[in-house]
């Protein structure tokens, strides 16, 4: 289907690729002479399987219209290109499809733009049926808008041609439309009928539970954490994008206490708008946990910027209410010491720890208990026996310490927090407190 088809193949798995960027010169400039503008993007192609031969920057204010990089320096990208026998060129930027082709025609090897490169990630590490068909959802998101671009045979008729062999060509686009807006509204409703079930469970479970949230840049070392916290194996690899579906499990915290903890997908700045869209329900688990860990990894010099990415996909996602827990992860892997004063300066409230040593985490579970308990309250409460879904949140969120049955009610004496007790009365469950210490 014309440059439609083509644009299926953005695969760079093993391909050799030269990084390409057109960069503001003055915000660039107010980064500092330490800033790498490239490394994202380096880590995004090499995530994705390629190999960084060569990187180009041009520095600009405005991009040119039809080859988004001056032609000089689409010559100078093209001689790279051949001088390395490079594969793909990714750039940094969003490219329009008249863009690409015009730079294809020039350098002779695949373009690929940056959201481009990311859906080619998603799509590779998609294991479940839900994330699969996320990824297809936002590959057409990203494609449907492009369609009119896409198609070269319209060139091949020739511009000034006249109406009546404009007509075939139209048509074609028209039907490609119809067939992809037939295809999303199809997987918008496989997505919905698997997001409801998944809200029921996630409703269920923060009834039973008090639940705590993963979060953070990608490649943070959130799933090394949620390993480390929970004794389970969950795949986690030095690589951007590791992990794209939602794991829950329990994390006992001692004493009797245990909360339900979830490690979801990593952001990254820029991440396109249809990725986020489509993966709402990945990140419904955020969204509605009671407690938000957000992990960063301060032995990156950019963790500031990467903390500034998270708080904005966050906000995207409407995950702005709950209360929040920043750990300063991978300290032992932290070689200046003043970077990483700086930044407990600027969040005293944070927790440094090691994910991969366990460092720190007897005050992280020590922060995540005193969240979860909320200030404790002995009470004792009378609940009528038809209330189970109270009883039961009780028995799971509270220390029970005596029980009396009568026959339409029990006498609970208990210690509970003040957001469990909270919650309970926001259940509309029925109960009166008959003493409190």
């Amino acid at each position: 289907m014309g440059h439609m088809a083509e644009r299926k193949d953005i695969s760079v798995q093993a391909e050799k690729a030269v990084l390409a960027a057109v960069l503001d010169p003055a915000p660039w400039a107010a980064k500092g002479p330490g800033y790498d503008p490239l490394a994202e993007l380096r880590a995004l192609a090499e995530a994705a399987g390629a190999l960084v031969v060569d990187e180009l920057i041009q520095h600009r204010a405005h991009p040119v219209a039809g080859t988004f990089i001056g032609r000089g320096k689409v010559d100078e990208l093209a001689m790279m290109v051949q001088a390395h026998e490079a594969q793909v060129v990714i750039f940094e930027n969003d490219l329009s499809p008249s863009q690409i082709r015009n730079i294809e025609e020039i350098v002779k090897v695949k373009i690929l733009d940056r959201s481009e490169l990311i859906l080619d990630i998603f799509a590779s590490r998609a294991r479940t049926h839900e994330a699969k068909l996320q990824v297809e959802l936002a590959q057409l998101e990203y494609t449907y808008p492009r369609l009119a671009g896409m198609w070269t045979h319209l060139e091949r008729i020739g511009a000034g041609a006249g109406v009546g062999t404009r007509g075939p060509g139209e048509t074609q686009i028209e039907t490609d439309r119809r067939i992809v807006q037939n295809r999303k509204a199809e997987l918008r409703r496989e997505i919905e009928r698997i997001q409801s079930r998944k809200r029921r469970e996630v409703d269920k479970r923060n009834t039973d539970f008090f639940t705590v949230g993963l979060v953070g840049y990608t490649n943070a070392g959130k799933s090394t954490l949620f390993n480390t916290l929970t004794g389970e194996s969950v795949f986690a690899e030095n690589l951007l994008f590791a992990t794209l579906d939602t794991r829950t499990r329990r994390w006992d915290l001692g004493g009797g206490d245990s909360v339900m903890l979830s490690d979801t997908v990593g952001f990254v700045k820029n991440l396109p708008h249809h990725l986020v869209a489509s993966f709402r329900a990945t990140l419904e688990e955020s969204i509605h946990s009671d407690l938000l860990l957000i992990v960063l990894d301060v032995s990156d010099p950019q963790a500031e910027a990467h903390l500034a990415t998270v708080d904005t996909v966050l906000k995207e996602i409407d995950a702005v209410d709950q209360p929040r827990l920043l750990l300063l992860n991978k300290i032992d892997r932290v070689e200046d010491n003043t970077h990483l004063l700086l930044i407990q300066q600027a969040h005293p409230n944070a927790i440094p720890i090691s994910a991969a040593r366990g460092t720190g985490l007897d005050k992280l579970v020590a922060a995540v208990r005193e969240a979860q308990r909320g200030g404790m309250v002995d009470l004792t409460l009378r609940v009528p026996m038809r209330e189970g879904k109270a009883l039961h949140m009780i028995e799971n969120r509270a220390k029970v310490h005596d029980r009396q049955y009568d026959t339409d009610y029990v006498l609970l004496k208990l210690t509970i927090g003040q957001r469990q007790l909270d919650q309970l009365r926001a259940t509309g469950a029925r109960f009166e407190i008959v003493e409190s210490a």
